[in-house]
């Protein structure tokens, strides 16, 4: 199997930030990537990270890294407000690239990096994980074998960064949306500390009717914080439906004017002395079972399987030229349905067929704000914008509370 080298830009700034967990599963897979070089702005957690993972050649300059390294993949970690930044840069300079979520601060700015990769001939992966995650592929092999009878809706509810949650309901129902009815309104909340530090008294509460090809309709609320509860999404057939949270789940099917419950089994083996994950199932007539693909690494936490299955998905594009399980589009088709929410909600509550056509008016706000922020475009002016501290809450947080 070819060895991929892998570069990374933006370590976290702690012990227990996802990039130091990605960091963890690039090691893992060293039969697939060779972790060659690190890049971040802190030199205390560039060492840190460096010390931890064995890797040498750290750097703060990430073109010099790229010159310096050539790797084959760079994967960006970075604060999402630097994210298309680093890929752009990575990518005019014929790199592969992985990026966290999500797709970018605005459609437009994605939509640059995906062209920036047609241009150069090199693949992009994005990392979402939800969609990833044991459960969510068992809930994918269900309604395809037919379990739920025909799809009539789904229901979601998402606390923060909600593309995850669109991406969960999107990636089962397998269908396009095609027009969404939106409500956004910010409203008082009890004082509390937001993913970046800082402290909130206010939370966006969003509401939204999104519709798919079919017919097929999910109502999506996401609660202002706290919240009367957590994330959670069904999806509901003619037969039966799913409900749960990717962690703790359900199918129920209908009989003889009931309902039967299977509730979702984590299965384990032991492997050297070690509890792994081996698969999930249902005890349904017949099973229906997901075996992990990762058990012979020791993956078993479910976003671990996630990250896994995300990192071989560039490899194998890269490898046999293939394109990313996931990919730019559905990354795009997921941040899409967000913006249309609050782009119907901005013209008074009214029905926006997807896709859009042309530049929202949050997303303009967005990249005024981002300019004044930091400076630069980051479109056209990318390299002036390499040496930037990004901060950990985007310009769209500021704007529209998004993750």
């Amino acid at each position: 199997m070819r060895i991929l080298r892998i570069a990374v830009v933006g370590v976290g700034a702690y012990e227990t930030s996802r990039a130091r967990a990605y960091l963890a599963a690039i090691k893992k897979l060293a039969d697939r990537y060779l972790l060659c070089a690190l890049s971040d702005y802190s030199q205390q957690s560039l060492y840190a990270a460096g010390g931890r993972f064995g890797v040498k050649a750290l750097y703060t300059d990430v073109e010099e890294m790229i010159s310096e390294e050539e790797p084959d993949v760079v994967f960006v970690l970075v604060p999402t407000d630097g994210q298309s930044v680093m890929a752009l840069t990575a990518a005019r300079h014929k790199c592969h690239i992985l990026t966290e979520i999500p797709y970018a601060i605005t459609l437009p700015v994605g939509d640059a990096v995906a062209e920036a990769c047609l241009e150069n001939r090199v693949k992009w992966e994005v990392a979402e994980n939800v969609w990833l995650w044991p459960h969510e592929r068992l809930k994918r092999e269900i309604v395809k074998a037919g379990f739920l009878g025909k799809i009539t809706h789904a229901r979601l509810w998402y606390t923060s960064g909600s593309y995850h949650g669109f991406n969960a309901v999107h990636m089962i129902l397998r269908r396009e949306a095609k027009r969404v009815l939106g409500y956004a309104q910010l409203v008082e909340a009890p004082p509390y500390t937001s993913y970046g530090g800082t402290k909130e008294e206010t939370s966006w509460w969003e509401s939204g009717i999104i519709e798919f090809e079919g017919g097929v309709v999910c109502l999506y609320e996401k609660p202002p914080w706290p919240g009367v509860r957590r994330s959670h999404w069904e999806i509901e057939g003619t037969q039966g439906y799913l409900t749960g949270n990717g962690v703790k789940d359900d199918l129920v099917l209908y009989k003889d004017g009931g309902q039967i419950r299977y509730p979702f089994q984590d299965l384990y083996e032991e492997i050297d002395g070690e509890q792994v994950l081996a698969g999930v199932r249902v005890d349904t007539e017949p099973p229906i079972i997901w075996q992990n693909p990762f058990k012979q690494y020791r993956f078993s936490q479910f976003d671990d399987v996630a990250k896994a299955s995300i990192l071989c998905s560039l490899h194998r594009a890269v490898t046999e030229n293939a394109e990313p399980e996931y990919g730019a589009a559905n990354a795009r088709r997921d941040m899409e349905i967000w913006i249309v929410i609050r782009e119907s909600a901005q013209r008074g509550n009214i029905w926006v067929s997807l896709p859009l056509n042309g530049m929202t008016g949050l997303e303009r706000r967005v990249h005024e704000v981002y300019i004044s922020r930091y400076g630069h475009d980051p479109i056209k002016e990318t390299a002036s914008l390499l040496k930037t501290p990004f901060n950990r809450l985007s310009v769209m947080w500021t704007l529209a509370g998004f993750l």
